[in-house]
């Protein structure tokens, strides 16, 4: 929704992980889809609709410095180790009446590692979460 020329913006976000503000973060994508399939009975079109498994998906963009203080934190120095927490999002409102919280629930890392290249000025990595669900 735009407000007076305004728009949800990167500067305007926080992020809390397991707790602890997050600041070294470049990008957080995360989306969830439900399974939903077309009942087929008389005649040609759909009679009724059933619902299946529900899924949520998430991803994290970290600076290095990021990935080494959690890594250090971790038990045995592995991502993947670490207990299941929680990610919120908080999205300030482009007419500063609020907040928009999202919150990731059960979240574990699925990937550690580093993604270096030549002429990096700031190296981050993508790590791919596992997530139960998404309060919205």
């Amino acid at each position: 929704m735009l407000i007076n020329g305004l728009e949800y913006s990167w500067s305007k976000i926080t992020f809390i992980v397991a707790g602890i503000p997050v600041t070294r973060i470049s990008a957080i994508n995360y989306s969830d889809k439900q399974e939903k399939t077309n009942n087929r009975g008389a005649g040609s079109m759909p009679v009724s609709r059933s619902q299946g498994a529900y899924e949520a998906t998430a991803s994290i963009t970290l600076h290095a410095s990021e990935i080494e203080a959690l890594t250090a934190a971790a038990p045995n120095r592995r991502l993947q180790d670490i207990p299941p927490f929680s990610i919120i999002v908080s999205y300030a409102k482009p007419d500063n009446s609020g907040t928009a919280t999202h919150k990731l629930r059960n979240v574990e890392f699925m990937t550690n590692g580093r993604d270096i290249k030549t002429g990096d000025t700031l190296i981050e990595t993508e790590l791919e979460l596992i997530v139960s669900h998404i309060d919205w």
